[in-house]
């Protein structure tokens, strides 16, 4: 991958070292014995990604950090909502390593508004924040755009991370979640909720070839198959791994949390003494759930649930 015109790799020779944040790698896997899934065969274990990291949460820590290690020091640049909880874990990287880090926020009212507590605990955590309208923001990505936003941001040597920090360095890291459950062995199924795409198409790529990984859309739409190929074809050069995605589950969109998913991850809070992350987590476990009555898996079946977060709330931008 290039970065401003140069090659980069999670092993770039200046590549910062990360191992003082002391991850908890591999991320602990546990069972969650559940009657809904036991009476048809099937047996359901969490993958505790929420717990690699205090600040720095699931897969936040598997896609920020090849690219904080390709940033080699520089100013981090990227994008994010109001509640954005990628930019939250962007900043506190930035403290935690010393990197200067600049947030984009969707949203030129905000500017003349008070920080809301998401934003303010990025200040805190040093990051600076450049407000621009919903229109250009959508346009971040296209080159013209994306240089006067550097220019204006006083950043033009910036590392670029885009949106929910998906990029194929992201992809990579990932990878890493995947080959974690295949050396835990026995897993036949690996479920986790996707937003971008990046944690998913990495997922699918490490898994082993008799695993199959299984995405909920946490968006409508319907435009993920594509994104995610284009994630492993920058990442790998092209297809990896057996996955299908299954849409059914977003109730209605982005931040949709109706009174009935709700009730649903209450309900498995009180089950499995799990804190469940509304807007990813409980879509996935509420569509595992389902599938598993329908009987969409085979008796013997040992599903992972990959538990990319912990609640916050207002948790509101891209895994």
């Amino acid at each position: 991958m290039s970065d401003n015109g140069r090659v980069i790799s999670p092993e770039t020779p200046e590549a910062l070292d990360l191992g003082a944040l002391r991850p908890r790698l591999p991320s602990p896997v546990r069972e969650a014995v559940d009657e809904r899934f036991a009476r048809r065969g099937v047996r359901l274990l969490l993958k505790r990604d929420d717990l690699i990291h205090p600040e720095l949460v699931g897969n936040k820590w598997r896609k920020l950090a090849p690219n904080l290690r390709a940033a080699a020091g520089r100013t981090v640049l990227t994008f994010g909502g109001a509640y954005s909880n990628h930019l939250r874990a962007t900043a506190a990287a930035g403290r935690l390593l010393g990197l200067p880090t600049v947030g984009v926020v969707r949203g030129q009212e905000l500017a003349d508004r008070p920080l809301n507590p998401s934003l303010a605990r990025c200040a805190a955590d040093g990051m600076r924040f450049h407000f621009v309208d919903r229109s250009t923001y959508r346009r971040k990505s296209e080159p013209r755009t994306l240089a006067a936003l550097l220019r204006a941001c006083a950043a033009e040597d910036a590392y670029v991370i885009p949106e929910g920090g998906s990029n194929s360095l992201a992809v990579l890291g990932c990878g890493a979640l995947g080959e974690e459950l295949r050396d835990h062995g026995g897993v036949d199924v690996a479920a986790v909720a996707c937003g971008t795409g990046g944690t998913f198409a990495g997922l699918a790529a490490g898994l082993g070839p008799d695993s199959h990984a299984l995405g909920i859309p946490v968006l409508r739409g319907g435009f993920l198959d594509a994104e995610i190929r284009t994630l492993q074809d920058e990442a790998f050069g092209g297809p990896r791994g057996d996955w299908s995605l299954d849409d059914r589950f977003h109730f209605g969109g982005y931040a949709r949390t109706p009174p009935e998913l709700e009730a649903f991850a209450a309900d498995f809070e009180q089950r499995h003494g799990l804190p469940v992350e509304r807007l990813y987590v409980a879509k996935l476990l509420y569509g595992l759930v389902a599938l598993a009555e329908e009987g969409a898996f085979p008796r013997g079946t040992t599903i992972a649930a990959v538990v990319t977060g912990s609640p916050h709330p207002r948790a509101a931008d891209r895994i």
